[in-house]
């Protein structure tokens, strides 16, 4: 017997209505929802802030004295990533490390502007992040909870490449946990980061009273919209609206960590990137279409190694028990993440024992729906000083995520200097052997 089809709004009801006593049969509604022609696909983007040494995670060299000290481990037949990456292994077939990545910015802020843009600053364009260009596409501008969420951006070295651009306040994130790197602190409680302020109204106001002050705080906004149309009064507006809905919203139960058992939350790691990857699956399975969620401290210009080992504990886990629960739950195949930072990092290990800037040829991991898995795309030369073949620019990755989303990255969006600019740059060339 077929299992009936939930509503978007049935399904809202039922999951936060049965709450963490659904955990037993929760999979199965969600892979149902999964099997709905009608589901959209969804990105979760790792972002690994500072640039991580890919020599030491996706492309070693073990024979070579650039390599350093670790060893490579099977993920998937000819594929072998870091050994301190082992969860993330077990899903090797749907994994795809893009070897040949190279750009020419080797400058933190340029560089992550550039990732996450795909384009460099010019002048008085408002490049939009990918976030807000793969929302604007996949999103429900009537949707209860926000289309995009970001969690623990740090942004410290590139304002403009986390924001919504030309496209406009609608399509910009809601953000949990900002100002913090993902990392686990002294003393942190990653449930008071991640938790979404403010959502519960105040216990002396009724619900009579509240939509009563929402309809005149809405008559304000119109009346001061029609005399002020401006990008900052809608701006204003927009986050305003969009807070009201999300309080209303049952969905807003999905950033409630604790509906999750202890075993499970542990399995993610009990730190802010872990629990943050946790979320990204709630928010996932709710349909939201994109996550980003931010691990930095990869700027590793000394102690490199022992700076690799760390973060590899918190990386590995939650990217690993990430992609377990997508696949328990019928998502994976709708679901594509992608990993990557602003740029690599030195071959070559300075006298820190440590490894600097490097864009010359680096790697970037695509995963789970639209990709072909289980494979190395590209090479470096034996000493990982450059692409040993045809390189990949930003442009070419952007364009072949797109395509493993079912966006049309030729796509253009009317811009802010009055010119239409396409969602990814038409020197653009889709991989073709990536996208299944």
């Amino acid at each position: 017997m077929r299992s009936p089809q939930l509503s978007r709004r049935d399904w809202f009801r039922v999951s936060a209505g049965l709450g963490a006593s659904a955990a037993g049969w929760f999979p199965a509604f969600a892979a149902d929802a999964a099997r709905n022609p009608e589901r959209k696909r969804a990105c979760i983007l790792l972002w690994m802030g500072g640039g991580p040494a890919t020599i030491d995670l996706w492309d070693l060299k073990p024979d070579h004295p650039n390599g350093g000290p670790f060893r490579p481990i099977e993920a998937a037949p000819g594929l072998r990533i870091g050994e301190h990456l082992p969860r993330v292994a077990r899903h090797g077939k749907r994994l795809a490390v893009v070897r040949s990545m190279s750009t020419k910015e080797g400058d933190h802020g340029r560089a992550t502007y550039l990732m996450r843009t795909g384009n460099l600053p010019q002048g008085a364009i408002q490049f939009p992040t990918l976030g807000s260009l793969v929302s604007k596409e996949l999103g429900d501008p009537a949707a209860e909870l926000p289309n995009f969420v970001a969690v623990s951006p740090f942004r410290a070295f590139s304002q403009g490449a986390f924001g919504p651009g030309f496209l406009g306040p609608n399509y910009a994130p809601l953000v949990v946990g900002e100002g913090n790197f993902g990392e686990p602190q002294p003393g942190e409680n990653a449930d008071r980061s991640l938790r979404v302020q403010d959502l519960d109204r105040p216990r002396d106001v009724s619900s009579a009273q509240a939509e009563s002050r929402y309809d005149l705080l809405r008559d304000m906004e119109q009346s001061f919209l029609a005399d002020r149309p401006t990008l900052v009064a809608q701006s204003h507006a927009t986050a305003y609206d969009r807070a009201v809905r999300l309080m209303q919203s049952v969905g807003a139960k999905a950033f409630d960590l604790s509906e999750e058992s202890a075993q499970v939350r542990d399995s993610y790691g009990r730190n802010l990137f872990g629990q943050g990857c946790l979320l990204a699956r709630r928010l996932v399975e709710r349909g939201v279409p994109f996550v980003e969620v931010n691990l930095g401290g990869w700027d590793t210009h000394q102690n490199n190694f022992d700076a690799i080992k760390r973060l590899c504990g918190i990386l590995d886990p939650a990217w690993g028990q990430l992609m377990t629960d997508l696949d328990a739950r019928g998502l994976l195949d709708t679901t594509t993440i992608l990993c990557m930072g602003e740029f690599g990092r030195t071959p070559r290990i300075n006298q820190a024992t440590g490894r600097d800037h490097f864009p010359n040829a680096w790697s970037a991991v695509l995963a789970g729906g639209g990709i072909k898995g289980g494979q190395a795309y590209g090479k470096t030369t034996d000493d990982g000083t450059r692409v040993d073949g045809d390189p990949t620019g930003t442009p070419d990755l952007l364009a072949t995520l797109c395509r493993a989303l079912g966006i049309d990255h030729t796509k253009q969006n009317p811009s802010n200097v009055g010119r239409p600019i396409r969602i990814v740059d038409k020197a653009a060339k889709v991989i073709k052997d990536l996208v299944a």
